[in-house]
């Protein structure tokens, strides 16, 4: 089972694994552990990471970068109208009305969801995990930014599934580096909890970069008259120094030069700036920076010397401007132990290590909170009008779970949205419809009892888990009920994991009564919300004790209307389209390389004939074979440039087909010395044996007469052969094909399984007389009386009877 974390972010993304009892970072084909967050289209394949922004330039219409901010948006959002100005590719609207990329691919125009383009990175991304576990990839922990909302967590869900990922868990890149952080200074805790959550969604280095680009846009307009927002490879390739200028002057504090030739019109450009210029551009984004700070404080009622430590994580937490105000802010140094890039990636595989059962992982709870205040509204069956509840407030902690009881007679309908759409990141608070059906009044004619059960999940998605309805079934007269109207166990646990029961778990939200004529009430730490339940009888006297009743529960579907949520028809045909362009990808790579190896053929054989191969053919051989090799490069560049896979494996097999007898006059030059040496040494092994056979060589004196003489004929037989052989090779030509190969040559070393066997026979193992030693004699020897063995024995009462002379049996001795 794999254990993966993915961190993808808007302009890079990293993949941590865990094995060998730790995390680590991997890198991908190019040896770098920083992927880009690239995908580019092309006539015949994608290209993403490395390879898609290697083609920024020279296909920027077709290559989409930053579409990480468009995930649960809307076409119309005011947002991605604000954004297109900026962008080189063009945006389009999905059927559904969200927002879509319009590219050409395979020499058609396409539009892909933004669930469609993040699924094809995240599959480059598990490409690169699975060739470092040598393994495949399925379950993994996939960051995202805190501050997203549910239609965009949702939306990178959808993103994993058409990618053929698991996701265990979406975690909050903030998390995942603090989790990181707390496994490698603070071995020993087991829980971390969130208790407030700051952000400001719209500020980031990308921001910085645009500062730099505007600046250099601007100068360039007076200085060189130049347009540079009219040509978008120019503002590509603007972009990717002004990135890099960004980097070097978080490490520079003098004038540093940006230069770019042939930028626009053949004309190179210029241009220098420091860090101080640039901080003055970018007083207006440092400003923001400390109203999320300020507005932790105020919500934990902390003051500074209460705070034990400082860490930053990200890119863009390098840019000296931004370090200064943090740490100017909280009066102290900031901790920089975790990497700044690869934390959030490392906390996200920690994360899956601790999800998944195949390893083994200390105990570690981590409790987040929820970014914006959920309410749910309904329309009154009392009133006739709308009420409305809000069931996890700001910050309240998550993972968690709430059981809401409702009075009704008929089907009802629940409205989840965002209370609070000022600090809302998003233009539609709305998040989802949930449709409670199949109710139906009690047999008396009363409301029946709803238990509707509302829970945010490990991703931060909000939802309507379950629903069930209480019936009331009137038990016979003396029969005791079998079941009382009480809580079911597992909604009990759901509603007090983090609430009233476990106070250690998390900030304790106390309950308050709503404005929605809504009833709070906790039972045994269970969180209930009682509505239309109507309270007329509160002062008659007490009435006679009814008959007891017993209640079965009966679950409820529930039709779920969620904001932005693919269909699942939809999704499929995503999944299903994912795999037909990774099977065109894959189709496409080995297409290229069939075509690679012609190229590198006719380049290494074209070297070597005026080379290590120029003695091993004819001249008029070698004329003939590099007029084919050089139109076969003409061929490779014009006719040749966009053909099939099985044209190029032809056109590889024709090459060879002169090229290899060539080859293999080299190698048998090489390696027929050797065979031949070899074969020699063995004719002298043997035949010296048999010279020390006739010799009466004590030695061998032991060997078979007959076999000896097979090994000699063998051996002469052998060596008349060779010799014939090399008397007829010395006469050819290193351009003429061998006369002999060192495969025949190697074929005759069976001699060694002929002769071998023979010649290494052993002698005759002789065995000298044994001593007599009268403690190992079991009875007497020589005619005398065993008195010994009897003293030995006393038991014995008789004297053993008398033995013939012992006879050792008669050996010849060398």
């Amino acid at each position: 089972m794999s254990v993966v974390g993915f961190d993808v972010g808007f302009q890079s993304c990293y993949v941590a694994v865990a094995r060998a009892g730790g995390i680590e970072t991997v890198a991908n084909e190019y040896s770098d552990r920083c992927t880009p967050s690239f995908v580019s289209f092309g006539p015949r394949n994608r290209s993403i990471g490395a390879a898609a922004k290697n083609q920024v330039v020279t296909n920027c219409k077709n290559t989409v970068q930053g579409f990480k901010r468009f995930h649960g948006r809307a076409f119309s959002d005011p947002y991605v109208q604000a954004e297109k100005s900026s962008l080189v590719f063009d945006l389009a609207q999905m059927p559904t009305g969200t927002t879509g990329i319009k590219v050409m691919y395979m020499e058609e125009e396409k539009v892909f969801s933004i669930e469609q383009v993040t699924a094809m990175l995240l599959t480059k991304l598990k490409e690169t995990a699975e060739a470092a576990l040598k393994k495949p990839v399925a379950d993994c922990v996939i960051s995202v930014p805190s501050f997203f909302t549910d239609a965009e967590r949702r939306s990178v869900m959808d993103a994993a599934q058409i990618a053929g990922l698991n996701c265990l868990r979406l975690m909050n890149d903030t998390t995942a580096g603090k989790i990181l952080q707390m496994d490698l200074l603070h071995p020993k805790m087991k829980l971390l909890s969130l208790f407030i959550l700051s952000l400001n969604a719209f500020l980031g280095g990308k921001d910085f970069d645009e500062v730099l680009v505007k600046y250099f846009c601007e100068e360039f307009a007076q200085k060189y008259k130049l347009d540079v927002r009219s040509k978008p490879r120019a503002l590509v390739r603007l972009y990717q120094e002004c990135e890099k200028l960004k980097k070097l002057m978080s490490a520079n504090s003098s004038d540093l030069p940006l230069n770019i030739e042939c930028f626009m019109n053949d004309i190179d450009v210029s241009g220098t700036l420091n860090r101080a210029k640039f901080e003055e551009f970018c007083a207006e984004l440092l400003t923001k920076v400390e109203a999320p700070l300020r507005s932790i404080m105020e919500q934990t009622r902390l003051k500074k010397d209460d705070i034990y430590a400082v860490e930053i994580i990200g890119g863009a937490s390098r840019i000296t401007a931004i370090k200064e105000r943090i740490s100017k802010f909280f009066g102290k140094e900031l901790s920089t132990t975790l990497n700044a890039d690869e934390a959030v990636a490392r906390g996200c595989a920690l994360q899956c290590a601790i999800l998944s059962p195949a390893f083994k992982v200390r105990e570690f709870s981590i409790t987040e909170v929820v970014p914006y205040p959920i309410s749910l509204k309904w329309t009154s069956a009392a009133d006739e009008g709308i009420s409305d509840c809000e069931v996890f407030p700001k910050n309240h902690a998550a993972p968690f779970s709430k059981v809401l009881t409702f009075y009704r007679r008929e089907p009802f309908s629940l409205e989840a949205y965002y209370n609070n759409p000022k600090e809302l990141p998003y233009p539609d608070p709305t998040m989802g419809q949930f449709n409670i059906q199949k109710v139906v009044p009690q047999p008396s004619g009363e409301s029946s009892k709803v238990k509707v059960k509302v829970r945010v999940n490990v991703h931060g998605v909000f939802s309507v888990s379950s629903a069930s309805l209480v019936e009331v079934v009137k038990s016979a007269e003396g029969e005791e009920p079998m079941e009382t109207d009480t809580p079911a166990k597992e909604d009990e646990l759901d509603c007090t994991q983090f609430d009233i029961n476990n106070k250690d778990m998390g900030a304790f939200y106390p309950l308050e009564t709503h404005h929605c004529s809504t009833i709070p009430n906790v039972c045994n730490g269970k969180w209930e919300i009682h509505y239309n339940k109507q309270e007329e009888k509160k002062n008659e006297p007490p009435q006679a004790k009814k008959a007891k009743v017993k209640t079965k529960t009966v679950d409820l579907p529930i039709e779920n209307s969620l904001h932005w949520q693919l269909a699942s028809e939809t999704l499929n045909l995503f999944v299903e389209n994912e795999g037909k362009m990774i099977m065109q990808d894959k189709l496409e790579k080995e297409r290229n390389d069939a075509k690679n190896y012609v190229e590198e053929y006719v380049y290494e054989m074209r070297d070597k004939l005026h080379g290590v191969l120029e003695n091993f053919v004819s001249e008029a051989d070698r004329d003939s074979f590099s007029l084919k090799l050089e139109d076969t490069e003409n061929w490779l560049y014009e006719e040749g440039e966009d053909q099939q896979k099985q044209v190029y494996i032809d056109k590889l097999a024709e090459l060879k087909k002169l090229g290899e007898p060539i080859q293999n006059r080299l190698m048998e030059a090489e390696e027929r010395p050797k065979a031949l040496n070899e074969l020699g040494r063995q004719i002298q092994q043997y035949m010296k044996v048999v010279e020390a056979y006739k010799a009466k060589d004590e030695l061998y004196d032991h060997l078979d007469e007959l076999e000896v003489m097979k090994v000699e004929k063998q051996g002469n037989e052998t060596m008349t052969w060779m010799n014939n052989k090399m008397n007829l090779q010395s006469k050819q030509s290193l351009s003429q094909d061998p006369v002999v190969k060192a495969q025949e040559i190697q074929a005759k070393t069976k001699l060694y399984s002929a002769c071998n066997h023979v010649v290494t026979k052993p002698k005759p193992k002789v065995e000298p007389p044994k001593e007599e030693t009268p403690a190992e004699q079991n009875g007497p020897v020589n005619g005398q009386e065993g008195s010994e063995a009897q003293a030995g024995n006393p038991e014995k009462g008789q004297a053993a009877p008398e033995n013939t002379e012992a006879k050792l049996p008669e050996m010849d001795i060398d």
